[in-house]
């Protein structure tokens, strides 16, 4: 029954967070707020709120390694799963992608991240320092967007932001922020609860649960997201995607949940777990600075390398 509850818990999570980025997405534009601002901002915090809730809710819930698991195992599953299993299905051309810029700052997060690690826990210092190189960071974003669009070369996707809908009415757009407001709470008690009991079933720590059961299921939509854009040929938003979520989670999940509640750092984070994800990070560069091609190679090795991972936490 408790893999049941997991489960529904997981989806409420989903639909929850995708019902909120619909909702916000449409008032922002409704308030006049630029569709590339929605793009850089609202639709990148909305499709990171089931991660946000569950952190928040495990550090409440004095379970630190449910709320830095989830973000440290979702970052690793993000390059060696979300990456290695389109790889499986079919040839990702980067040699077009330039994401060099996002990546360095994903690695220079990575490496912050870390070092407040080795303070032993996330607190209100650590996680205004984290929200602060958010904010330096998508000002950044921004400020480039705005030069892109003053040249005239706009980013089609910066101008339809996921969830746009000019004619929806003001009711659906209240009911949309409504299900996503009741729902993303409601969703992470139940994984979150669901996860513990699991952890207490099995008499592991909260950490394991949080690295493998929580942290996979909160990669799904990345996942599916990336083999769409595997499949349509589109490796800058498929690697896009990995870089900008792996960002959002180090620094705005954490960052976010630390100002709530303090999250302890367990010995094995500081041994093991954080360097895996490190190295998984760097696994990107060829990709990202060499234009090598994502193929069955590398979709192998990624995949296995994920699931090499995985038994070696759970063991």
């Amino acid at each position: 029954m408790v893999y049941g509850y997991a489960a529904l818990g997981l989806v409420i999570l989903l639909l929850a967070g995708d019902a909120l980025v619909k909702g916000a997405v449409n008032v922002s534009l409704r308030m006049g707020i630029p569709a590339l601002i929605v793009s850089l901002t609202i639709v990148a915090f909305g499709t990171s709120a089931p991660e946000l809730l569950i952190s928040i809710k495990a550090a409440l819930d004095n379970a630190p390694g449910i709320a830095l698991g989830n973000v440290v195992g979702s970052n690793t599953a993000n390059v060696l799963l979300v990456l290695g299993v389109p790889g499986l299905i079919t040839i990702m051309h980067t040699s077009q992608c330039d994401t060099r810029s996002s990546y360095v700052q994903m690695m220079g997060a990575t490496l912050v991240f870390i070092a407040l690690a080795f303070r032993g826990v996330f607190d209100m210092v650590a996680g205004i320092g984290l929200l602060a190189l958010l904010v330096v960071i998508l000002g950044g974003q921004v400020r480039a967007a705005l030069r892109h669009r003053a040249k005239g070369d706009v980013d089609e996707d910066l101008e339809d932001p996921e969830g746009a809908d000019p004619d929806m009415p003001w009711w659906k757009i209240g009911l949309f922020l409504a299900l996503g407001l009741i729902g993303l709470p409601l969703g992470a008690d139940l994984l979150v609860d669901s996860a513990e009991e699991i952890a207490r079933m099995y008499g592991v720590p909260d950490a394991v649960i949080g690295l493998t059961l929580v942290a996979l299921g909160t990669s799904l939509p990345e996942l599916a997201t990336t083999v769409m854009a595997a499949i349509r040929r589109q490796a800058d938003v498929a690697i896009g995607n990995v870089i900008g979520s792996n960002l959002f989670n180090l620094l705005a999940i954490i960052g976010v949940a630390s100002l709530i509640a303090p999250i302890r750092v367990g010995p094995g984070f500081l041994q093991f777990d954080l360097w895996v994800m490190l190295g998984a990070s760097a696994l990107l560069m060829p990709f990202v600075f060499f234009g090598r091609d994502i193929g069955r190679g590398w979709g192998v090795l990624l995949s296995g390398l994920y699931v090499s991972y995985v038994v070696i936490v759970l063991t």
